[in-house]
């Protein structure tokens, strides 16, 4: 097998233009580095290839120097001089960046020495390039910027979101939205009750003025779409994505698949919950959204681990039996080393931005993983997926120019849910006891079969908004009126929304994606397809499964989407037949578990 069985990290090659300690504090620092590459005479294919190296260098370095920026201020909303330096790239460097980039890719594509590039990926990186000067506008710089000013003030609302709760001692306490949300794992259904409540009206009370940001933000981007010629922003991000490989109306099938194929399955998970609610509660009659998270016979929340140090040692120990399987350490030694550098930060706490993410860091390669973890097991997901992203950034470092290094987002969440899958089995890392892995294996495979309508949800959300964008009609009532239709459509039927439409009318407010990365959830019900269907082979022959993982990700982005699943041998297909074939294999692997 050729599979990697240990990880190191080489040195990077010496660069070109900047030194290790360079720091930039201003964007004529960086200018004339750019305008070397712009006025760089290139008289063959071999000056054009360390050209293209040099650029990359140049916008790695960049890169990571947002990234930074990024991290740190999302490590704490509160600080005021984090959110200045993160302000300072998008008003001063990411302006002068577009442009210059601009300049770049037209200078790349009217080479006559780009005919002798033949090295694998470069077809890939030119085609994204040939699109960014087709929908260039300079008059998009500066909105560009304030909409990177705007929607990073969703973070800053959000995470500022708190309530009060008695803690065991009968004092009260504030807490953050992602720790309340690990009461509504509690069999004490009252006060599953009282925690929903006090969550739905936090986000109520800030309703209007996240009403107003997504309207700003909405009236920004199909201005952007606009000025590059298209009728919404729906098709400027598609060319914007680089979505070469499937169209809008892929999207609408994978949502009619989604709905005949998965939603009625909604309503079974749904009516087995309440009779089983029920019996263990005479009192029980309605099944209600409070009612959702909690193990329906009554047992208490899992609780895989205390600490997010815990968690991190518990995914290594994870990730190394994962290893064992196929022989090596190349898994467990990726986050092995981000522990070593402090690349992570996962607990939560007052002041950090909601959500998870991994950031990779160009320059170094070595990514870094953040999360809000509150002892759940949904918090133990979240570190195997992001840890997915972690290994997928370990195994692409090496390739040598940028664009190579950052595949599509249906490539990137199709290294992170498979992770989740590929590591379940290994699970008892978190759960000695044989009853609460199987508990776990089950609430998770569930979840898999409530993701798919979810973002069938907020993607066809999201087609409705940008498509009437222009409309006079599309009011934030028509907004609300159309987010019920398409959340009720892709929901269970058993479930009681009674005398809560405040909140389940302004429901769409928690999706990050929606404020922050437009267009960015589809990727998760696609990848989530194929993560499936990595997790099938992987049962069928463990080595051939996570080598063909492997293969698929090493590519990076080299390869059309479609060549980088086949390399994992899975489809990639939306069809009802393809995605009822991938659900029964989960459903009959729930069944297993149950009986």
């Amino acid at each position: 097998m050729n599979m990697e069985t240990t990880l190191t990290l080489p040195t990077r090659p010496a660069r070109p233009f900047i030194g290790e300690e360079f720091v930039l504090k201003t964007w004529d620092e960086v200018k004339p580095l750019y305008d070397n590459l712009v006025e760089r005479p290139l008289n063959n294919a071999d000056e054009l290839r360390q050209w293209l190296a040099d650029r990359s260098e140049l916008e790695s370095y960049l890169s990571e120097n947002f990234a930074w920026r990024y991290i740190r201020m999302t490590c704490d909303t509160s600080n005021a001089d984090l959110i200045n330096q993160f302000n300072f790239f998008i008003t001063e460097i990411q302006p002068q960046l577009s442009a210059y980039e601009n300049t770049l890719d037209k200078r790349t594509v009217e080479s006559p020495y780009l005919v002798e590039l033949r090295e694998k990926g470069f077809d890939i990186a030119l085609r994204g390039m040939k699109k960014a000067i087709e929908i260039f506008r300079d008059e998009n710089i500066p909105l560009q910027t304030d909409i990177q000013t705007e929607q990073r003030k969703y973070g800053a609302l959000v995470g500022a979101m708190t309530i009060q709760m008695n803690n065991a001692e009968g004092v009260s306490e504030e807490i953050t939205l992602p720790q309340a949300g690990t009461l509504l794992q509690s069999p004490d259904r009252a006060l599953r009750e009282e925690v929903w409540l006090k969550i739905q009206e936090r986000r109520y009370q800030d309703k209007d003025q996240l009403d107003e940001l997504y309207t700003r933000l909405r009236d920004l981007r199909h201005q952007v779409a606009v000025n590059a010629g298209f009728a919404n922003f729906r098709d400027y991000m598609f060319a914007a994505m680089g979505r070469f490989d499937y169209t809008p109306q892929d999207c609408f099938d994978f949502h009619a698949s989604v709905s005949k194929a998965v939603v009625p399955l909604l309503d079974q998970l749904a009516l087995e919950r309440k009779e089983k609610l029920a019996k263990a509660d005479v009192s029980f009659d309605v099944l209600r959204p409070w009612d959702a998270k909690v193990d329906p016979d009554g047992l208490p929340a899992l609780k895989p681990f205390e600490t997010g140090n815990e968690l991190l040692n518990k995914t290594i120990t994870c990730f190394n039996r994962l290893d064992a399987a196929v022989g090596g350490s190349y898994f467990s030694d990726c986050l092995r080393i981000m522990k070593a550098m402090g690349h992570l930060d996962l607990e939560s706490r007052k002041g950090k931005a909601p959500g998870g993410y991994n950031y990779p860091l160009e320059e170094i390669g070595v990514p870094f993983i953040f999360m809000n973890a509150t002892s759940s097991l949904r918090d133990l997901v979240t570190m195997v997926h992001e840890g997915g992203h972690a290994v997928h950034s370990f195994l692409t470092r090496d390739l040598p120019l940028k664009p190579f290094r950052n595949p599509p987002m249906e490539v990137a969440e199709l290294a992170s849910m498979s992770m989740e899958l590929l590591t379940m089995d290994s699970w008892d890392a978190f759960f000695e006891n044989p009853e609460d892995l199987k508990r776990a294996k089950i609430q998770h495979l569930e979840s898999i079969i409530e993701t798919l309508p979810w973002v069938a949800t907020i993607d066809k959300f999201q087609h409705w908004v940008y498509e009437t964008a222009a409309d006079p009609a599309a009011t934030v009532d028509a907004r609300k009126t159309a987010w019920i239709r398409i959340f009720e459509e892709f929901s269970d039927t058993i479930t009681s929304w009674e005398g809560l439409e405040q909140y389940e009318a302004c429901s769409w407010q928690k999706q990050l994606h929606l404020f922050e990365v437009p267009f960015y959830y589809i990727e998760y019900g696609i990848a989530q397809l194929g993560a499936i269907g990595v997790w099938m082979n992987f049962r069928q022959d463990p080595q051939k499964g996570l080598q063909g993982y492997m293969n698929a990700l090493k590519l990076g982005y080299t390869a059309p989407i479609r060549d980088i699943y086949r390399a994992a041998d899975v489809p990639f297909d939306f069809s009802e037949a393809h995605i009822g074939r991938l659900i029964r294999f989960v459903w009959d692997e729930i069944e297993r578990l149950k009986n």
